[in-house]
């Protein structure tokens, strides 16, 4: 008797508990926060439209003026002017005069949430071409790291920004592995209080007060504009129509899992560059809820199953 009701506890506990994890993960991503906190939602960009940033990588010369102004704008950790955060161990070294061509790559980080790196590649003729691609979150129009996150610390707000609310994580790391862009790092040495650091948008010390993200305000060359997404585009597609020599007939960003605040224009095949090519056009949180939505027959087909197995078990051993 003791060994049937633990099976049945089992049961209904495991039932029980796959509901609850979709009932909280539903309302924690539904859950909008409260009036005049510091990520309640600011007016978009341009005539309600979303905010977004176009890239064109023609235009990037790697001067990283864009990562230093994130830094100090978001308050991260800050080095003399000049000083990168490598790639791997994670220290700081200098660039001084050198080109930035020869500087060491950078990698994000929990607290460095943009990194501009040279990226080599050869053509059919062997020739070597080259570019400096901008790397920090893409904020998706529907974030498949939202999606999945029970305790809603990761929320799209109505701006249209993807923000981070720390006092609300749990430490799960389902944003890492659901992001398809391999965007949010994790603090490994936080001891016990969980960390996740990625791109806010600049949303709640810039875009929530009018101004745009810092980093496209540093750009020197242009490389980086800021404005509505579908003006952006529009943008983007003239450059594309002007110069279809020198422009690929792509942006990076409007389609790929149902579209992302930064698009990307370039004259190199985007996959040369370390970008995924590999991606659905769909939004992936739809893929998530398609999943998340059989978890109840599953569990409800096992337990009748493990019900049918006991059953078994037990007129076996009247048996005997």
């Amino acid at each position: 008797m003791p060994e049937e009701i633990s099976r049945r506890h089992l049961l209904g506990r495991t039932g029980a508990a796959a509901g609850l994890l979709m009932l909280g993960a539903r309302r924690g991503a539904a859950e909008a926060p409260a009036p005049g906190a510091p990520d309640a939602p600011a007016p978009t960009a341009s005539g309600g439209e979303t905010p977004s940033v176009l890239v064109d990588l023609t235009r990037c010369i790697g001067c990283r003026a864009c990562v230093r102004a994130c830094q100090s704008a978001n308050r991260l950790p800050e080095t003399e002017a000049g000083a990168l955060r490598t790639a791997g161990a994670g220290a700081s070294q200098t660039a001084g005069t050198d080109a930035p061509a020869s500087w060491p790559r950078q990698e994000l980080a929990f607290d460095l949430w943009t990194a501009v790196n040279l990226n080599k590649k050869k053509d059919g003729n062997g020739r070597e071409r080259s570019r400096f691609v901008k790397q920090q979150c893409m904020h998706c129009l529907e974030p498949a790291c939202v999606s999945v996150c029970p305790v809603a610390a990761l929320y799209k707000t109505e701006a249209g920004p993807v923000i981070y609310r720390a006092e609300r994580c749990i430490g799960c790391r389902y944003c890492m592995v659901a992001c398809p862009f391999d965007v949010p790092r994790f603090e490994w040495n936080s001891g016990l209080t969980p960390v996740i650091g990625k791109c806010q948008f600049c949303a709640q010390n810039r875009l929530f007060r009018g101004q745009g993200p810092a980093c496209a305000e540093a750009c020197p060359t242009g490389a980086l504009k800021f404005g509505g997404r579908n003006n952006l585009l529009f943008e983007a597609h003239a450059r594309i129509n002007a110069r279809p020599e020198t422009y690929l007939p792509h942006i990076y960003g409007e389609h790929e899992v149902g579209g992302t605040s930064w698009l990307y224009i370039s004259d190199i095949p985007f996959e040369e560059l370390g970008f995924k090519r590999d991606l659905p056009k769909m939004p992936l949180p739809a893929l998530t809820w398609d999943v998340i939505d059989k978890i109840p027959a599953i569990v409800a087909v096992l337990a009748s199953l493990f019900a049918a197995v006991s059953l078994g078990l037990k007129r076996g051993e009247k048996s005997v």
